[in-house]
């Protein structure tokens, strides 16, 4: 059972998944960044939203801490190199608020258009002022999506319901995409030349923060209205308001800033503009979706197993193809790891045959997984890389299509020791298929023997016996001839790991040439 502290409020339902898996869920809501540090201590996960901020002090206090979830889709609040530093996975919600936040600049598009909070404040207050608050059409007017991800895709399709031409700028989109969804790609410039909206949906980075600045807001149309539901900082807040000013532009909506809380801004000065308090996310629906998410990630994360949102793993993505070899590519590790021994320097790992079509980064990080589990460390997807440096263990992946007796095959080798393993059958068993380059065929299990042994009758039954002897059930077994040679393999499962007694009788065995002991 593992401890998980969330500082911010998360739908129920989230958590009892949390707890229905065993976990003590410790609910702290409203911590001083002081508190929180101190609260820390002996947490093994820890759930936030957008109001906690993970320091690197944050993150070594929690000695413990094997992943941080994020409610949500932005991280700028967490120190994701440190917690990388550290082994911690950080992982996030990325399509639980989507749609609420496609939603949310389309609202603030119309909002802005028409001046919808200015006339109801008007009214409100006593006022009949319709002619001061005339706005403007959607259809035929020119809207620039900037990052054309998950987001952008769902406002340029809403907006062309408007009757909105869309232009979009994103140089990780290639073209042939954006003309299939019927828009044409253009640079930052040309945005400006064209654009009379222009609505953002890009993460915070050093190469984003200020996009749309002094230099870009110089360049644009005098009927252009910026809309940002993303992240606070991408705009020049003090840009674009000497822009609306000066009547450079015509107006904004923003839901983001880039001091969040706030309540001051030369923006709030000005009618053209509308704001709203980072609401992007705020529906019921999106609250449900982030809950139930970032607690299945957690989950998965505590369990030590794959997980699809983890954003500081190398290969956070696998395949449908790739998936079910995650297990078998860390048994496989572990069983390496007990084959060689001490584990050498330098480590080959191959994928043969459909695999090697596949982005494979992830089966690497299984197999280092298990190579690094045998011990009382804990190691996951984010610090194997790391504990193998540190262990001074360079490794290397190939990948070839072509396989001699089997569709997939993983191969691990390095030391003069070498193992392979695969999937087998409709329900895609694990499979031990060689050991230096013997052929066999057998499942993986945490405890294992391999005996290198005469090639001649009793050897066998003699093994059996000292087994049986010593109350060690023999789960399963397979034996593996060497050509051209007098000497055999034999490979067994065993219940139990036989302790070094047993070990020994069997390595003394008349026939047998040595034994080794692999499994966790």
């Amino acid at each position: 059972m593992a401890r998980v502290l969330v500082s911010e409020k998360i739908a129920e339902k989230g958590l009892d998944v949390l707890r229905a898996a065993g976990h003590e869920v410790d609910v702290r809501l409203d911590l001083t960044p002081e508190a929180l540090v101190e609260a820390i201590a002996g947490a093994h996960g820890l759930i936030i939203r957008s109001a906690t901020t993970v320091t690197p002090e944050v993150l070594d206090a929690a000695t413990d801490l094997v992943v941080v979830g994020r409610a949500g889709i932005g991280l700028d609040n967490v120190d994701v190199a440190h917690a990388t530093k550290r082994g911690v996975m950080v992982v996030n919600a990325p399509q639980s608020n989507i749609l609420s936040a496609a939603e949310q600049t389309m609202a603030l598009l119309l909002a802005q258009a028409r001046n919808i909070p200015q006339a109801h404040g008007a009214l409100v207050a006593g006022r009949w002022e319709r002619s001061k608050w005339e706005g403007v059409e959607l259809a035929d007017k020119t809207l620039a999506v900037v990052g054309l991800g998950r987001i952008g895709k769902l406002v340029a399709q809403r907006a062309m319901a408007f009757g909105m031409r869309i232009i979009a700028h994103d140089p990780f989109v290639a073209p042939e995409r954006a003309q299939a969804m019927n828009i044409e790609l253009v640079s930052l410039d040309e945005v400006a030349a064209q654009a009379d909206f222009i609505t953002l949906h890009v993460a915070k980075t050093p190469e984003t923060i200020g996009l749309i600045g002094k230099d870009f807001l110089a360049k644009a149309k005098p009927s252009l209205r910026v809309i940002n539901v993303a992240r606070g900082g991408i705009v020049d807040e003090a840009a674009l308001a000497d822009a609306i000013r000066e009547g450079r532009i015509a107006g904004a909506a923003l839901d983001v800033f880039a001091t969040e809380p706030t309540t001051e801004s030369p923006l709030f000065e000005l009618p053209q503009v509308v704001v709203t308090p980072h609401l992007g996310a705020s529906t019921e629906e999106a609250q449900a979706k982030a809950g139930d998410t970032i607690a299945e990630q957690v989950a998965l994360a505590l369990a030590g197993e794959f997980v699809p949102f983890a954003v500081n793993v190398a290969a956070a993505e696998a395949s449908e193809t790739v998936r079910p070899f995650l297990n078998v590519a860390e048994q496989l590790g572990a069983l390496f790891a007990g084959l060689a021994g001490d584990l050498p320097d330098r480590v080959e790992i191959e994928y043969q045959g459909e695999l090697a079509g596949y982005d494979t980064r992830i089966l690497t990080l299984s197999v280092l997984k298990g190579m690094f589990s045998t011990g009382d460390d804990q190691v996951s997807y984010v610090n194997a890389p790391q504990m193998a440096e540190a262990r001074g263990v360079t490794y290397t992946e190939s990948t070839t299509s072509a396989t001699v007796d089997w569709i997939n095959l993983i191969s691990i080798s390095g030391g003069g020791h070498q193992i392979a393993g695969t999937l087998v059958g409709l329900r895609a068993e694990p499979r031990l298929v060689q050991i230096d380059g013997h052929s066999l065929d057998v499942p993986p299990s945490s405890h294992m023997l391999v005996v290198n042994n005469d090639d001649r009758p009793g050897v066998i039954g003699r093994v059996g016996t000292v087994l049986g002897d010593a109350g060690v059930n023999i789960a399963d077994m397979d034996v593996a001839r060497v050509s051209n040679a007098a000497g055999a393999l034999m490979v067994i499962s065993v219940s139990e790991s036989p302790s070094p007694e047993v070990v020994d009788q069997v390595r003394a065995a008349d026939g047998v040439t040595s034994v080794a002991v692999i499994g966790r």
